[in-house]
C-alpha cells in the first residue's frame, strides 16, 4: 500500500510536477525516488521526463530511511510552563528543534527527551513537536507530552484558534503603521533551499504592526494567521523589508552574525485537558536587546516619526 496517493491537478514533466506536491523533499531527492521506482504514475514506474496528464494518479512509497540514533541529552531548557500534558519552552537562537540530516544531536528534542516522555504522533524523530520555529529564531514553542494533547494542539493550529506573535527587526523604514501580507508561499523555483511567494503556493497570511522606527530599521510585531515554512522571513522580504541578520533572505550587508532577529514572543492556546485558555510571553534575548540599544543611538536624528 502506498504512503500517498494524489490526483495530478497540473500537467508537465513528472519530476517538476512532484516538486509541487511533495514539498518536504528536494528536486534531486524526488528525481532519485522516481528513478528508484518509489514514485509511480497510474501504478507504473515512469521516467522523470514523463508528461503527466490531469487526473493521473501519482503514488509515493516513502523509501526506507536510515535510522538515526535519537538519544536523550542533558541540555538545560528554559521551561516557561509545564504540566502532565504540555510543555511551553523558550528555545534559544541557534538550537535546531528536531533531528534532521546534518543535525543529529543537540536538538531541542534531544533535550526534551531527557526531561520528559513525549507524544508519539510525529514519529521517532519529532516526538512531541506540534509546530516548529527555525534554528536561528528564538522564542516560545508548545510541546505535547502525550498523544491526546498533541491532537488537540495540532487541531488548534489547523483551525487557527491559537495565538502566535513574533517580534522582528527588519531593514528599512516601514511607512505604514500596520498591514496584512496575504501572499501564497511555496518552494522557490530558482533556489530549492528557499521558500518564495509563488502563484500555486499554499495560503499564507501575516499581520504586522510597527512598534518602533530606528531610521534605517523598523521593529515590528508579526501575528501569524497561518504557519508556513519561513513565513515571516519571506513575507517581510516580499514587501521590501527583509529581516536583519537573515543570511538566507536578507541583503548581504546586514547586522549581526548569528541569524535573523526574529523572536516568538507570545504563545496562546486552549489547554487540551482543562479547556482553559493559556497565554505566555518570553522576553527578547540579550543579543536582540543589545542590538536595539545600539541602533537607537545610531538612528538619532534620522527618524522623524519615532
Amino acid at each position: 500500500m502506498s504512503d500517498y496517493k494524489v490526483l495530478a491537478d497540473k500537467t508537465g514533466r513528472l519530476d517538476k510536477v512532484v516538486t509541487n506536491i511533495f514539498t518536504d523533499y528536494t528536486r534531486s531527492q524526488l528525481k532519485k525516488m522516481i528513478d528508484d521506482g518509489n514514485i509511480k504514475v497510474n501504478g507504473d514506474v515512469k521516467k522523470a521526463n514523463y508528461k503527466v496528464n490531469l487526473g493521473d494518479e501519482i503514488t509515493f512509497d516513502k523509501p526506507e530511511v536510515k535510522k538515526l540514533s535519537l538519544e536523550p541529552e542533558n541540555i538545560p531548557l528554559d521551561i516557561v510552563y509545564e504540566d502532565d500534558d504540555v510543555i511551553v519552552v523558550n528555545k534559544p537562537q541557534g538550537m535546531v528543534v528536531h533531528p534532521s540530516p546534518g543535525h543529529f544531536e543537540h536538538t531541542l528534542v534531544n533535550a526534551l527527551l531527557y526531561h520528559s516522555p513525549l507524544s508519539t504522533i510525529n514519529g521517532t524523530y519529532r516526538p512531541g513537536i506540534v509546530h516548529r520555529i527555525d534554528k536561528d529564531t528564538s522564542g516560545l514553542l508548545m510541546v505535547a507530552k502525550n498523544d491526546m494533547a498533541h491532537q488537540s494542539l495540532a487541531k488548534q493550529l489547523k483551525d487557527k484558534t491559537n495565538t502566535r506573535e513574533y517580534i522582528a527587526l527588519v531593514h528599512g523604514n516601514i511607512k505604514e503603521d500596520s498591514g496584512t501580507i496575504d501572499a501564497p508561499l511555496g518552494r522557490s523555483k530558482v533556489d530549492r533551499k528557499k521558500q518564495a511567494v509563488v502563484k500555486d503556493g499554499r495560503n499564507a497570511v501575516t499581520h504586522f504592526e510597527v512598534l518602533k522606527r530606528y531610521g534605517d530599521y523598523t521593529l515590528v510585531k508579526c501575528v501569524l494567521e497561518t504557519g508556513r515554512t519561513h513565513q515571516i522571513r519571506v513575507h517581510m522580504k516580499y514587501i521590501g523589508h527583509p529581516l536583519v541578520g537573515d543570511q538566507l533572505y536578507g541583503p548581504r550587508k546586514t547586522l549581526g552574525n548569528s541569524g535573523q532577529f526574529l523572536h516568538a514572543e507570545k504563545l496562546g492556546f486552549i489547554h487540551p485537558r482543562t479547556n482553559e485558555y493559556l497565554e505566555f510571553t518570553a522576553p527578547l534575548p540579550e543579543n536582540f536587546k543589545k542590538l536595539l540599544v545600539s541602533i537607537k543611538f545610531s538612528s538619532v536624528g534620522k527618524n522623524k516619526r519615532n
